[in-house]
């Protein structure tokens, strides 16, 4: 099986988001200005996702693994976090965007947790674009979460689908698309196991700087590309 992507608009396209701290290590600014600069990102992206079509945006907000960076700068993300998940909210129901997030709920400050049961809650019946927020997110760490599911439910003979069905957000569909910014190339334990048949784009624009041009060129080089999922 084959599928041309020319033409085509990627269903759901997922972003690892890099490059703040670097942005702001240019300019001279503390690592926080640059968190806060990638967040006005999110709101260009969001907004050119919609007008390309994209049905699903993932974005890699705060990994299982950012918890080891200095507590101001943890204090600073949660901070910027509970400020901006008001504001995708006020936004959201004016777009009739949809928000879910993935992760792991230990370890997330009680406010946090709060505003994320609001903003899934109050938004749960809007028809526009889904953008799922990867929130103290590890793929292994899902992985896990599901088959620990299906082992409390007794299963003993494990299918993908089994697994399928008890992902953090079973409903998404796999991206198509998988961006990172700053010029890394890696997934950085992301949608480990919904990458599998996911094109790749990397590039070197730093997270901050990413606008509708850079997320343009993304879609036009996933253009370009033949998906065969294992044929030829």
């Amino acid at each position: 099986m084959s599928n041309q992507s020319k033409n085509t608009t990627p269903r759901h396209v997922a972003i690892i988001m890099d490059g703040n701290g670097r942005w702001a290590k240019n300019r001279l600014l503390p690592r926080l200005a640059g968190h806060n600069a990638g967040a006005k990102a999110v709101e260009r992206t969001l907004q050119a996702a919609q007008k390309a079509g994209v049905e699903f945006l993932t974005l890699y907000a705060f990994s299982t693994e950012n918890w080891a960076r200095p507590q101001e700068e943890i204090d600073g993300l949660m901070k910027l976090l509970e400020q901006t998940l008001d504001k995708y909210t006020q936004e959201a129901k004016k777009h009739r965007v949809r928000l879910w997030v993935s992760g792991e709920r230990e370890k997330l400050p009680p406010a946090i947790l709060a505003k994320i049961d609001e903003a899934v809650s109050s938004t749960s019946n809007n028809t526009g674009l889904t953008l799922n927020l990867a929130l103290n997110y590890g793929a292994r760490q899902e992985i896990a979460h599901a088959v620990n599911r299906l082992l409390m439910q007794g299963k003993t003979q494990i299918t993908p689908a089994d697994i399928q069905a008890n992902l953090y957000q079973p409903a998404l569909p796999d991206p198509e698309l998988i961006i990172r910014t700053s010029g890394e190339e890696r997934l950085s334990n992301f949608l480990l196991w919904q990458a599998a048949y996911s094109e790749f784009y990397f590039t070197p624009v730093l997270w901050p700087d990413f606008d509708e041009t850079e997320f343009q060129k993304a879609l036009t080089a996933y253009q370009t590309r033949t998906r065969r999922f294992g044929g030829i």
